[in-house]
C-alpha cells in the first residue's frame, strides 16, 4: 500500500492552538485536524506546510522544528504525518476557512471537545500533558 506523506502544523498564538475541520465529503470528513496537507512531487515537508496553510487558511507561517513523526494505517490508506511547530508571520492575515469547513483557536481544556482522526491520538496526548507547548513564546520559529 502506498504511503501518503502529510505535513501538519501546530500553530500557537496567545496560548491557543489553531485547528481545522475537514470537509464533510472528504476522507475522515467532519473531523478536526492540525492544518496541513499532502506533499506534492519533490516538495519538502516544510515547503508543503507553507503552501498548504496559505491555501487552506490564507495564513503565512514560519516553520520551526519537527515535533512528531508517525505512520498510521487506515483501512483504505496509510499516512505518514510530520508535525511541525509553526508561528504566524507578523504580516500574516487572520485565518479564513478557504480549504477547510471551519477553523478554531482552542485552549488545552478544549481538546476533548473536538473529534480528531485516530492518527492524531499520540500527539493529542502530548498536547494534553505538555502545558509548556501552549506558551506562544515557546513556539516562535527562527
Amino acid at each position: 500500500m502506498k504511503i501518503i506523506e502529510v505535513a501538519a502544523g501546530l500553530i500557537f498564538h496567545h496560548g491557543k492552538l489553531l485547528i481545522a475541520q475537514r470537509f464533510a465529503g472528504a476522507h475522515l470528513g467532519g473531523l478536526w485536524e492540525f492544518p496541513g496537507g499532502k506533499l506534492e512531487g519533490g516538495e519538502s515537508f516544510e515547503c508543503c506546510l507553507i503552501r498548504e496553510l496559505r491555501e487552506e487558511l490564507g495564513i503565512e507561517v514560519a516553520v520551526g522544528e519537527s515535533v512528531e513523526d508517525l505512520t498510521h494505517e487506515y483501512p483504505a490508506k496509510t499516512v505518514r504525518l510530520r508535525f511541525f511547530r509553526c508561528s504566524l508571520q507578523a504580516n500574516s492575515p487572520a485565518p479564513k476557512a478557504i480549504g477547510c469547513a471551519a477553523f478554531a483557536w482552542i485552549s488545552p481544556a478544549d481538546l476533548s471537545a473536538y473529534e480528531f482522526p485516530a492518527a492524531d491520538a499520540r500527539l493529542l496526548q502530548k498536547l494534553a500533558t505538555s502545558p509548556e507547548w501552549w506558551r506562544s513564546s515557546a513556539y516562535k520559529a527562527g
